[in-house]
């Protein structure tokens, strides 16, 4: 994905979903400035894209590491001064069982189409003591899987698989991993829930 070009992702139930290309290529916004507030240690950020999240977090001292199956997304993440690898989370991966935050932000919950095996994943990198944060859905969502594909002005991308998680659906997913919702917070109007090991 190019800044300045238009790119939506189109489920295959037909929702179209304008993706914030723009956002993800500036600064960390407040809303997620105030969640990087909540983070104590080494940081996680899974489906970094061109690296905000991973570059606040470095500057505020903090060890990070942002994982991306893009080349492009990983060379802009490195670009800002973070850490980052191209590859997916489900891939052997540096300090398992060592993270004290793993970030799935920006909907990240669907990468796979598979919550529930995304967040057993997750659960296994934490160290004790140590919290999966994610950013879902309004309240009312509900829970969609399925295969998605991303259209901008250039064409059309490749199938791939995805899900939709809407705060609603989260209490059911967790009960299938090693991880208990904790705090959720809402912050203009965007929704997100600190998860940790039961």
């Amino acid at each position: 994905m190019l800044t300045g070009l238009r790119c939506d992702r189109v489920d295959g139930d037909g929702r179209q979903t304008v993706l914030p290309v723009h956002r993800w290529h500036g600064a960390a916004e407040p809303v997620m400035r105030r969640l990087i507030d909540r983070c104590a240690g080494p940081v996680l950020d899974v489906g970094c894209g061109p690296g905000r999240l991973s570059a606040e977090v470095v500057a505020r001292g903090l060890p990070a590491l942002g994982i991306d199956t893009s080349p492009r997304a990983v060379r802009l993440t490195r670009e800002r001064g973070a850490a980052a690898l191209c590859r997916s989370v489900f891939d052997r991966l540096p300090h398992e069982g060592r993270w004290r935050h793993v970030l799935l932000a920006d909907g990240n919950l669907g990468i796979g189409g598979d919550p529930v095996a995304l967040l057993r994943r997750c659960a296994g990198l934490l160290r004790r003591g140590g919290t999966v944060v994610v950013e879902v859905d309004e309240p009312g969502s509900g829970l969609w899987r399925g295969w998605s594909r991303l259209h901008h002005q250039r064409g059309e991308g490749v199938p791939f698989e995805w899900a939709r998680v809407g705060l609603d659906a989260l209490p059911a997913l967790v009960v299938d991993t090693p991880l208990v919702i904790g705090v959720v917070l809402c912050d203009e109007d965007r929704w997100f829930a600190e998860l940790a090991p039961a």
